[in-house]
């Protein structure tokens, strides 16, 4: 029954207002991101978002590509996040003794770097050792990581002062060494190697040495105090100090790079430099409180060859490029690789000089830039077939890994890792092929602290 109509404003339904411009048409907007999928093509992958539009119902939402609908309409996606600062003290470990790729069996280029300055280590323990005769001599071993390496430069230290009190009539002094990493390195393997280090001394040196030898760790950042007042007589450091204490601020622009690169803005070299001279200042000044007067340091670490920053190559191309291969399948996100630079800076001769002078607690007494081939196989063995590039490619990723794995899965997670490698490998294989003359710049300083009072 029809019943007549009484106007009521309650009634009255909202209509949204649609913007038509002049050539009768208007523009969609979005509302709602409903559904995510991967469009897999022969090449790479395209993430994809299913969008629900104004003004149309959900069986009209249309699939938009990801990366396009983040740019244009950045809202849809929620408040910008900011990605979680790598907190270096917790992620910069290499990869423990029970990991299939551990550090300890894929560091035999570091071992490299110790054999090599051996002569220098020597002679500065030498010098420390004559003018202070200790009864005891204190020896800190910083960033000692674990594995084989672990003990070779303690083990030069006490041969060379065993050898000296031979040598010279000397009582025989009881050695104190201390075993520093960050409390997430791997120390349980380090203290099982400790009787092996204790047998070995036997054997080699005789029981009486063994007895007189006693070892320690000390959990903590070189970044921070770490022992007591004028309290140790010989600091050794190899390969640790170009690891900052964090990544540099103010990086945002150092896009598509996991580093300093050839294209990264003049911010981004500033910025390294800058955290670099903060941290090594700092270093030399911690360990000037904590070194006794005439006592020795031997540092060594990576090193560029040019005062320019923006002129060499640093040797992360490789990681880049595979994590960007990575991007381009749509396995890692492009945001994630552009937030995700690595806490660690290569000086030059002149930067070190400059902050050891400027600092003022030590006297540089030798500083030597030196070149470790990265490519043991010689020009006959590569040009005699490919499977020894695949081999080298491989063992090259491997060492890469080994150093770089808890860092890259803290930021990335550990899901892409393996992909993330063998893509490195079939890189480095190539790479080989291409510059079988690969080195490394290194820089190793021996310093003295002055005889003043602090």
């Amino acid at each position: 029954m029809l019943r007549r109509y009484r106007s009521d404003s309650a009634h009255v339904m909202p209509v949204a207002e649609i913007d038509v411009k002049t050539d009768l048409t208007f523009e969609d907007e979005p509302v709602q991101i409903l559904a995510r999928d991967v469009k897999v093509l022969r090449r790479k992958s395209v993430p994809l978002v299913k969008v629900l539009w104004r003004n149309h119902g959900r069986e009209e939402a249309t699939w938009e590509s990801e990366e396009a609908m983040q740019q244009q309409y950045p809202h849809l996606f929620g408040p910008k996040t900011d990605y979680p600062k790598i907190e270096a003290e917790k992620v910069l470990r290499m990869n423990a003794a029970n990991h299939e790729i551990s550090y300890a069996d894929n560091s035999v280029f570091q071992k490299q770097i110790i054999l090599k300055i051996r002569p220098i280590i020597e002679e500065s323990i030498t010098d420390a050792f004559k003018k202070i005769v200790p009864i005891c001599m204190k020896v800190a071993d910083l960033g000692c990581s674990s594995g084989p390496n672990t003990f070779m430069a303690i083990w030069h230290i006490i041969e060379t002062v065993h050898g000296i009190c031979q040598q010279e009539q000397l009582k025989l002094p009881e050695f104190e060494v201390l075993l520093n990493d960050l409390p997430e390195n791997d120390f349980n393997f380090v203290f099982k190697s400790v009787p092996g280090f204790y047998e070995k001394l036997k054997k080699e040196r005789g029981d009486m040495l063994q007895k007189r030898c006693f070892i320690g760790g000390v959990a903590g950042s070189f970044y921070h105090r770490l022992f007591p007042t004028r309290s140790v007589h010989f600091i050794h450091s190899s390969y640790s100090l170009h690891w900052l204490s964090k990544p540099p601020v103010g990086l945002e622009n150092n896009k598509g790079n996991v580093y300093m690169a050839r294209s990264s803005p003049p911010n981004v070299f500033k910025a390294y430099a800058d955290q670099f001279q903060k941290d090594f200042t700092n270093f030399l000044s911690l360990r000037s409180k904590e070194t006794i007067p005439q006592g020795r340091m031997v540092l060594t670490f990576l090193a560029r060859k040019n005062q320019n920053t923006s002129t060499e190559d640093y040797g992360l191309e490789l990681l880049t490029k595979s994590l960007l291969d990575l991007v381009d399948e749509g396995v890692v996100k492009e945001a994630d690789v552009d937030s995700f630079n690595l806490p660690l800076y290569t000086p030059c001769k002149e930067e070190v000089a400059e902050i050891i002078e400027r600092e003022g607690s030590f006297e540089i007494k030798e500083l030597q830039v030196f070149v470790v081939e990265a490519n043991c196989s010689s020009r006959e063995e590569l040009l005699g077939s490919k499977d020894i590039w695949v081999q080298k490619g491989k063992k090259f990723a491997n060492a890469s890994r080994a150093v770089f794995e808890p860092i890259i899965c803290s930021h990335f997670g550990d899901a892409i890792i393996d992909k993330l490698y063998t893509r490195f490998a079939t890189l480095a294989a190539n790479a080989i092929t291409y510059s079988m003359d690969h080195k490394t710049l290194n820089i190793v300083v021996s310093l003295t602290k002055k005889d003043f009072y602090q």
